[in-house]
């Protein structure tokens, strides 16, 4: 998963010896579908803010990933250990939504003041 502001370009670097195709299949954002040899780089930007783009590699089925474009900074995505930090939000009063591609959302509230605001989020598996 990647993050991004709406109209914010993406640079593809394609780094393998082997042919990728790069396809996004958004709902809110024009869809692409391009073929990427090694070495050539790609931009794509997309202009309205969407939550979990699947984007997959024709060539390689079992390549895939997802883009969130937002609409403000405010935005982050998790590291390795589910950690992650919203950096500069201004106080107030809002609500986070956590995002994961098999389990789906997650909100809460949280109050940001002169000290740390906390969130923690637990997915539960229907299975």
């Amino acid at each position: 998963m990647i993050a991004l502001r709406a109209n914010q370009p993406i640079n593809v670097v394609n780094s393998d010896p082997t042919s990728h195709n790069i396809h996004p299949a958004p709902t809110n954002n024009r869809e692409m579908n391009q073929s990427q040899p090694p070495g050539v780089p790609l931009s794509l930007t997309f202009a309205r803010e969407e939550i979990a783009i699947p984007v997959k590699c024709n060539i390689h089925p079992w390549m895939k990933s997802y883009i969130a474009v937002f609409k403000h900074p405010f935005f982050a995505v998790t590291g390795k250990d589910g950690s992650f930090e919203i950096p500069n939000l201004p106080p107030g009063s809002y609500t986070i939504t956590a995002w994961h591609e098999k389990l789906g959302t997650s909100m809460q509230k949280i109050t940001v003041g002169d000290s740390e605001a906390k969130a923690d989020f637990v997915f539960k598996s229907a299975y």
